[in-house]
């Protein structure tokens, strides 16, 4: 049986690990961590990442642990509601929507791979191609053989890194986002399943994500943040006075919060070379303005399981993986570059514009909105 090395045990590898042992191979995942377990906030999974899911065999359980929105709000950051909409039946979007808890997602795949095929506190480091075979050194000396190598490591890559050693470090969008993840608030919701607000150079959601827990995202345009000013519960106290009483009873009531800036990198030329690919925030990390950083990792792992079942050269198996994916997910980049322009503006006619387009859009076309936007956490800064 062939011998697939993953690195990175977050969404994506996870997810390439189920994705090839079902084609037929053999998977061993190197994770730097010490423990399995992902920490994290909340993701949306669009109609494309549960059906990958689906394929996985975790769609269901997933769907379990997660919440499906009914109904959305947007408001200002006053309170001033700007539209409320009804969550079309699934059939309407294309299929279902679930909102849910990293951790119960991250779970779920973790479960489904089993804790016997990862390795854990082992950083890779680099790696040698030997002909149709590729070995794996990581930092503590030893080393791994195996048919195929999977970078599934996120923004800082080292496979990637080992692939392009002149690439630039990652673009900054000039946006901070502070994110979090609290239970026991859905009273403060009422009647809705997420509620997003907007402002000049601010964008909020606050969405519920499973029976009890509400995942939170502040993005600010790094200008209204003061200088110096990093640690995440100052920068929501910051910006509370500003915003109305829901978000500031949910926010308060929040104890498990982080920071970040947003970040993504340009296409590059190639994701990989002989039996070497790249996969996830590994290969194209976008802005969460996509609302598909989680899910493209787990599209991606398995359109790779696919290419390569039993049987399949896998360098050309490579190849063509990542001639279909790169075309795909470079557009996203471009798409999640261009929201975040509109969304990041402090222009007062353009966001009075903004508003005037929220107004006059259709419901279908709203919920959509929230929805994406409310997939700010697929793009973690760690793992995806």
């Amino acid at each position: 049986m062939r011998t697939a090395l993953i690195v990175g045990a977050g969404i994506g590898g996870l997810s390439a690990g189920i994705a090839l042992r079902q084609a037929g191979w053999n998977v061993r995942i190197f994770e730097r961590a010490a423990s399995p377990r992902e920490l994290g906030f909340g993701l949306a999974l669009a109609p494309n990442a549960m059906a990958a899911l689906g394929e996985l065999g975790v769609g269901d359980v997933v769907l379990a642990r997660g919440f499906a929105p009914t109904r959305g709000e947007v408001r200002r950051m006053d309170g001033t509601s700007l539209k409320r909409a009804e969550f079309p039946p699934p059939e309407a979007l294309g299929g279902r929507m679930v909102i849910a808890l990293r951790p119960a997602l991250h779970g779920a795949l973790l479960d489904a791979v089993g804790v016997g095929a990862i390795v854990l506190a082992t950083e890779a480091t680099d790696f040698t191609l030997n002909g149709d075979r590729v070995t794996v050194r990581m930092a503590d000396g030893s080393m791994a053989d195996g048919d195929l190598l999977v970078g599934a490591d996120g923004t800082g890559s080292t496979i990637r890194k080992a692939l392009h050693p002149s690439e630039p470090l990652p673009r900054d969008s000039g946006l901070i986002a502070v994110r979090g993840a609290v239970h026991g608030a859905v009273h403060h919701l009422g009647d809705n399943s997420a509620i997003y607000y907007l402002g000049p150079g601010v964008e909020s959601a606050i969405v519920r994500a499973s029976d009890t827990g509400i995942y939170w995202f502040l993005s600010l345009a790094r200008q209204l943040v003061p200088s110096g000013m990093r640690d995440p519960a100052a920068i929501v106290a910051h910006m509370s006075p500003r915003m109305d009483a829901t978000f500031r009873a949910i926010t308060s009531a929040t104890e498990d919060l982080r920071v970040d800036d947003l970040v993504d990198r340009d296409p590059i030329p190639f994701w990989g070379k002989g039996v070497v690919t790249l996969l996830g925030d590994a290969a194209h990390p976008v802005l969460p303005h996509t609302g598909q950083g989680a899910a493209q990792a787990i599209v991606d792992a398995v359109a790779l399981g696919k290419a390569l079942r039993e049987g399949a050269s896998v360098e050309r198996a490579l190849r063509a993986y990542e001639n279909d994916r790169r075309k795909k997910t470079s557009a996203l980049l471009a798409q999640g570059r261009r929201t975040a322009r509109v969304m990041r503006t402090m222009n007062p006619i353009a966001n009075y514009l903004r508003e005037v387009a929220i107004r006059l859009m259709p419901v279908k076309t709203i919920v959509k909105l929230i929805v994406t936007i409310n997939g700010r956490a697929g793009t973690d800064i760690r793992r995806s």
